[in-house]
């Protein structure tokens, strides 16, 4: 009875299906999922961390500047008519207030050049400029001025201002001169353009000149900021050259260069915009609308004139040439195709090898494969992404190779394992590194990976049962 009762607890139980095996494997695959998408969670924490430490590195500098202007603002007596009731009656009431009208310059021509250096604390860094923008700009009023609900006599040209905008004034520097007709003026703070935020500087001047004839202004406005420079134009045309030793920009914002050449000694950009490309008259009685950074990593495919803060710039973006942290992201998204293509080659020498591989042995393969990309994350962060992409990959191929060695008491069987790792984050990096045929080449791999597994289990019955012969 002993006997018996013996051999019937040490006979060997059948094993799952094939199917069930594999809907075993999926399932495995889910949970890791899970541990993944708080990687990209992670990633983008991190991310976050190192913009606010930019912002800090840069505090009292200058933000991401956006230069407007210059402006002839003239205050003129507007006649209003309003009705009021007084004990039970409708009474109308004339008043004269006073109103700005704001006048575009006939042609602006600008110059600059950005001088940048980077800074550092820590592990994080950014770019900053300081940059003199020089230029000069002609007014005149035009003959149809009444076309616009203003006549010459209601306006005072005496107490005339010039406007400049910059989106952050703390930016500016000491230097900063404007002529007018050669004659220097006093610049006061405030005062800047609607553009700006209606932050910038200002200067006042006897516009009497401008009642028949043209004022021209001549301008040096020194000022530092990070990252990107945009200018938000108005005037009948708009000449911007801008000039840097750093070697990568990027052109944003919905005007693009006329002109432009970069190489490994900097770039040099022209742009020309003209008043009917902007699509705004040059008088105007109301200033114009705040515009934004718009770098191009922000960038939409948005109809032009879809948004103001993108249809009315043109910004010089000075970019890192590696995004560090857009490359973990994209790197994380292809950890998918990694478990996935590892959990299917167990899978297959459980299937057709005879190796008995159980749920335990997938989540932990799997979770050294999600550690992978938090050692890429860690890594980049201190050394760049190539070398931390080689560490961690060896790192990761190592401990599940050993690992194998010893689940599939193979190391030949390991190697094949460590071999396919090795394929897959080499072919991850290629696709990292071609961006513009990144989802080609991973249709491929997927499609060669499909086919391979096909072949292999064509003859496989995934409905029977298995068992394996007692050792």
């Amino acid at each position: 009875m002993v006997e018996i009762a013996q051999g019937e607890a040490g006979a060997d139980r059948p094993e799952r299906s094939p199917g069930r095996k594999f809907l075993m494997v999926i399932l495995m695959g889910v949970l890791i999922s899970i541990p993944l998408f708080t990687v990209w969670l992670l990633n983008y924490d991190r991310q976050s961390q190192s913009e606010t430490a930019q912002r800090s590195i840069v505090s009292g500098w200058g933000g991401q500047q956006v230069f407007a202007g210059p402006k002839l603002v003239l205050p003129y007596r507007a006649r209003v008519t309003e009705s009021v009731e007084e004990n039970g009656k409708t009474v109308t009431r004339t008043n004269i207030v006073t109103r700005e009208l704001f006048v575009a310059p006939q042609q602006v021509k600008l110059d600059g050049e950005l001088n940048t250096e980077t800074k550092q604390r820590a592990i994080y860094q950014v770019i900053v400029y300081d940059t003199a923008m020089t230029g000069s700009a002609t007014f005149r009023l035009p003959d149809d001025l009444d076309r616009f609900g203003v006549t010459r006599d209601q306006i005072d040209f005496s107490r005339a201002e010039l406007r400049f905008g910059l989106s952050d004034a703390r930016g500016l520097a000491g230097d900063n001169q404007v002529l007018v007709n050669g004659q220097p003026l006093a610049l006061q703070p405030g005062k800047g353009l609607g553009e700006t935020g209606n932050s910038g500087f200002f200067a006042f001047l006897d516009g009497a000149a401008l009642e028949s004839g043209t004022i021209e202004a001549r301008f040096k406005v020194r000022f530092k900021g990070h990252q990107s420079v945009t200018l938000a134009p108005h005037a009948g045309q708009t000449e911007w050259t801008v000039r840097s030793k750093w070697p990568h920009p990027s052109f944003a914002g919905s005007f693009l260069p006329e002109s432009r050449t970069v190489d490994a000694e900097g770039f040099k950009a022209k742009y020309v915009i003209t008043n009917l490309a902007l699509g705004s008259s040059l008088i105007m009685t109301e200033d114009g609308s705040p515009v934004q950074p718009m770098r191009a990593r922000d960038m939409s495919y948005a109809e032009p004139g879809y948004d103001n803060a993108v249809a009315a710039s043109a910004t010089v973006d000075l970019i890192q040439p590696v995004d560090l942290y857009g490359q973990v992201d994209r790197a994380t998204k292809y950890g998918f195709l990694i478990i996935g293509f590892t959990f299917v080659a167990f899978l297959l020498f459980d299937l057709i090898g005879g190796v008995r591989i159980s749920s335990v042995h997938y989540i932990l393969v799997g979770a050294a494969l999600v550690l992978f990309f938090v050692l890429l994350l860690a890594f980049a962060e201190i050394i760049g992404f190539a070398w931390a992409y080689v560490m961690a990959s060896l790192a990761t191929i190592g401990l599940i190779s050993a690992y194998s060695a010893s689940v599939l008491s193979s190391w030949p069987r390991a190697s094949v394992i460590g071999g396919l790792l090795a394929g897959l984050y080499g072919a991850i990096y290629i696709l990292l590194s071609l961006e513009a045929y990144s989802l080609l080449i991973g249709s491929l791999l997927i499609f060669v990976a499909l086919a391979g597994v096909m072949f292999v289990t064509r003859r496989l019955d995934w409905s029977g049962s298995m068992s394996r012969p007692k050792a």
